[in-house]
C-alpha cells in the first residue's frame, strides 16, 4: 500500500541512497552566509534576539577528536543555524550556556540535526538543559526508507550538493578556530536546517496515515 504522505515526485524522483561515484560528481557547497563566532556580550544578545524570532534551528556540535583507545572528550563547540546567520558557541565560554539552554528548551523552535542524541547526551555533561521540540533528520529519513542517513549523504540525496569533510578531525578545542574550521562547522548546521526545510516541503515530516 502506498504511503500517501509521500509526494509522487519523491516516490519516483529521489533515490534511497547515493553511491560514492554519484556523490563525487555533485558540486561542492559550503555555507556562504553570515557566521558569528560568539565571543562578546553583544554577540550573545544578537544570537538570543535571532533565536527569539526563529522557528527552525539547524543544530550540530563538534568535539576534539580522540585517537587513542579509551580516550574521549566532551563537546567543545555548538553550531546553531537560523535563517539569518549561523552562530558558533565555543563551550569554553560558560556565559553562552544560558542562551544555548534557553534555545534548546524553547518549544516554539524546532531543533533539527542528524544523530541528535549523540550531540545532546554529552552536551548535558557540559551544562544542564531540557531539550524540547527536537527532530532527528536521520530517523525521519530512515522511517521513509532512506538507507543512508548521515548529513553528507542526506545533503547529496535531497539537496544535490556535496559537503567536504576537510577539517572534521581537527582540534576543535583550540581557542582560535581557523577559517576552514569555522566554515566547516557552519556548513553542517546550515545543511541540517536546509534538510529540515526540504523534508518539510516534500511531506516527509507528516505522520503516516
Amino acid at each position: 500500500m502506498l504511503d500517501t504522505a509521500i509526494p509522487i515526485g519523491l516516490r519516483s524522483g529521489i533515490a534511497r541512497s547515493i553511491s560514492r561515484e554519484d556523490m563525487a560528481c555533485l558540486p561542492v557547497r559550503r555555507y556562504e552566509g553570515k557566521v558569528l563566532l560568539v565571543a562578546t556580550p553583544r554577540d550573545l544578545e544578537q544570537a538570543l534576539a535571532d533565536f527569539r524570532q526563529e522557528s527552525v534551528v539547524g543544530l550540530d556540535t563538534e568535539t576534539r577528536p580522540a585517537f587513542r583507545k579509551g580516550e574521549s572528550y566532551l563537546p567543545c563547540l555548538v553550531q546553531a543555524a537560523t535563517a539569518r546567520a549561523t552562530y558558533l558557541f565555543q563551550l569554553r565560554r560558560p556565559e553562552a550556556f544560558p542562551v544555548l539552554a534557553g534555545m534548546l528548551a524553547d518549544p516554539r523552535i524546532v531543533k533539527a540535526g542528524v544523530a541528535l542524541a549523540n550531540d545532546l547526551r554529552p552536551l548535558k555533561l557540559v551544562f544542564p538543559f531540557t531539550e524540547k521540540n527536537t527532530l532527528d533528520l536521520g530517523i525521519a529519513a530512515r522511517r521513509r526508507g532512506i538507507g543512508q542517513t548521515g548529513v553528507r549523504n542526506l545533503a547529496g540525496i535531497f539537496l544535490g550538493f556535496r559537503i567536504p569533510k576537510g577539517t572534521r578531525t581537527s582540534n576543535w578545542a583550540a581557542p582560535d578556530l581557523t577559517p576552514q574550521q569555522v566554515t566547516y562547522a557552519a556548513t553542517d548546521a546550515w545543511a541540517c536546517r536546509e534538510l529540515y526545510l526540504r523534508f518539510e516541503g516534500l511531506g516527509l515530516l507528516r505522520a503516516r496515515g
